[in-house]
């Protein structure tokens, strides 16, 4: 009986001592992630994850491509190029606090008809996959970009969203960000982008690294084509001053 209640005593203690840790981690992970979106509201994100994966991917199969990107606030991007990535990626983007319901019911029946899925990723979602996580599919990562996506709807402004998105996303083998790409393909400011050249690095972004927007292939002018359209109809995206 004695023996009993030493073990149930020692299992208490190490339960006890189980949950301290846990509830250390979990504020230190809480804590710790609420500084880095808080601090990357207003300061340059220099290097994502993903930039450093493919560059350690680049080096290990022998075809480094490097990482190339020139900041730039949004003021010196093109509003072509704002307009092109909502009417491309996110309609809605200005609406909704992260997640657009619409759009993932919309991806979820399209995706039970069809084998070519579509996904409903906002560009709020896409950032946060970009800073902050890996790419993946599991349900942690999932979960975590849920977390992040509140916590950046929270903590910056549109204006940030849609700035941090155009200096980070890929947009090429090696290229990252509005100003590289502009300068790559099409040898100018990302401030000069046109409309035609905007809606063509858009339409490369669902796979930058096989697109090329200055050899576009007859999809990606297909593509422009409706994304031309659909910077048409959607209103012009507009930043409180």
């Amino acid at each position: 009986m004695v023996l009993v209640l030493k073990f149930f005593q020692h299992m208490k203690k190490l339960w006890q001592r189980i949950l301290f840790w846990v509830k250390r981690i979990v504020l230190f992970f809480f804590l710790s992630t609420l500084v880095m979106v808080i601090v990357y509201s207003f300061l340059r994100v220099p290097v994502t994850p993903l930039m450093l994966i493919r560059w350690g991917e680049g080096v290990i199969d022998g075809k480094s491509v490097g990482i190339h990107k020139t900041w730039k606030p949004i003021g010196e991007i093109s509003q072509n190029m704002v307009q092109a990535v909502v009417a491309s990626e996110d309609n809605r983007f200005e609406e909704h606090f992260g997640f657009d319901l619409d759009a993932i019911e919309r991806a979820r029946k399209h995706n039970e008809r069809s084998k070519r899925k579509h996904g409903a990723s906002t560009i709020t979602q896409q950032t946060v996959k970009n800073v902050f996580l890996w790419p993946g599919r599991t349900w942690v990562r999932k979960g975590l970009e849920a977390y992040f996506t509140i916590l950046v709807e929270v903590f910056w402004s549109k204006e940030r969203i849609m700035e941090v998105y155009l200096n980070v996303i890929e947009m090429g083998p090696g290229t990252y960000g509005a100003e590289a790409a502009s300068q790559k393909y099409f040898g100018k400011r990302a401030k000069k982008l046109t409309r035609g050249e905007a809606a063509l690095i858009a339409a490369a972004l669902p796979d930058p690294r096989r697109r090329n927007p200055a050899k576009p292939s007859a999809y990606m002018q297909r593509r422009q084509g409706q994304i031309l359209r659909n910077m048409n109809n959607i209103k012009k995206v507009k930043f409180d001053e």
